[in-house]
């Protein structure tokens, strides 16, 4: 009787660490969350630092100031002792993000909402571009702490330093978008740390919620389908990309957005990769696709324009050589995906 060969799991095609906002290692603490005497314990302590998010921008150390270039020097969070005079007088509810242990002796890592600081600089509603590429700084905050858009600084930033604004701002945000109860109506509070909201009137327990979204490297051969919207930058193409739906499998999903938005017919479906995207609390499934057509067919209501492009092609693209092609952004999965599938790390359909 012959002996079976045990299976192997396979290699990522794309590590996590090296996609944004993945990878993170810090200790959550969710054992300590609903202990609200230990929670201020660490609030209170010397070591503890805080993060504090400004409309939605975290501050990050930037001693040459953002310019929009990409690639640039790398950044760091601007995290500030929980007792630092910018925070005196404001009512904060902390999120805690973690614990940090770098020597045996565990510190809090927490987030607040600084919104309630106005700032006399900036504009007032949201910003018009598709990033907002203005810095606002704190006349009591050294001149190199800066409240950027996490889409101008995301690939700067290091692996944990990514994760812990993606869970910042995903918490955070959530707050601000769900003040009252699903339930009944009523307004809730934040609770367990800052990771749910509890409903005083009838008890309801809510929790931060994530969008999942089905993200798609569709390939035909040696070539890619990529689209833009209208509200994106000028030349920008990346992958089709749409939300989940109740009851769908991803693969079910990758069909029907790519039906939906192009009306091409998908076999095949492999998951590649994932990423936390807080924009303003998705999880996106990058996934390969195996195109049965090529005839594009866009729904204008989701597109502005869709074609094949080919591999070389979309390589020269990456490199910024593409004379009207400009690719998904640094820091973006479908960048991630793009890469591999050039580089050759995703394989074809054979």
């Amino acid at each position: 009787m012959s002996e079976t060969t045990p299976a192997k799991m396979p290699e990522p095609m794309i590590p996590e660490h090296e996609i944004t906002f993945a990878g993170g290692v810090r200790d959550r603490a969710d054992r300590i969350r609903d202990n609200a005497v230990m929670v201020r314990r660490f609030w209170d302590d010397s070591a503890a630092r805080v993060l504090p998010l400004w409309r939605g921008k975290p501050l990050l150390v930037e001693p040459e100031g953002p310019d929009g270039a990409e690639p640039q020097a790398p950044v760091s969070l601007g995290w500030l002792p929980t007792d630092h005079p910018v925070l005196e007088g404001l009512e904060l509810d902390p999120v805690l993000l973690g614990l940090d242990d770098p020597e045996g002796r565990p510190s809090g890592r927490f987030a607040v909402d600084f919104s309630a600081w106005s700032d006399p600089a900036a504009p007032d509603g949201p910003p018009s571009s598709f990033r907002d590429p203005t810095a606002n700084r704190h006349p009591d905050l050294p001149a190199d702490h800066v409240f950027v858009d996490t889409r101008m600084a995301m690939a700067r930033l290091t692996t944990q330093d990514a994760a812990d604004v993606a869970a910042a701002k995903g918490v955070l945000e959530w707050h601000l978008s769900h003040p009252f109860c699903a339930k009944c109506g009523s307004r809730s509070k934040m609770s367990h740390a800052g990771w749910r909201r509890d409903c005083p009137a009838c008890g309801a327990q809510h929790f931060p919620r994530t969008d999942p979204v089905v993200i798609m490297l569709v390939v035909r051969g040696s070539r890619v389908l990529v689209g833009r919207q209208q509200a994106w930058p000028k030349g920008m193409f990346s992958l089709l990309a749409g939300f989940m739906e109740p009851g769908e499998t991803l693969e079910a999903a990758v069909r029907r957005e790519v039906d939906e938005e192009a009306m091409i017919r998908v076999g095949r479906v492999a998951y590649v990769a994932s990423q936390p995207w807080p924009f303003p609390a998705s999880l996106m499934f990058g996934c390969a696709a195996e195109a049965l057509d090529e005839d594009i067919r866009i729904d204008p209501k989701e597109l502005e324009s869709a074609m094949w492009v080919e591999k070389d092609e979309m390589r020269e693209a990456l490199a910024g050589r593409h004379p009207v092609i400009a690719p998904a952004r640094h820091g973006a999965i479908a960048r991630f995906v793009l890469e591999a599938w050039v580089e050759g790390r995703i394989p074809d359909f054979g």
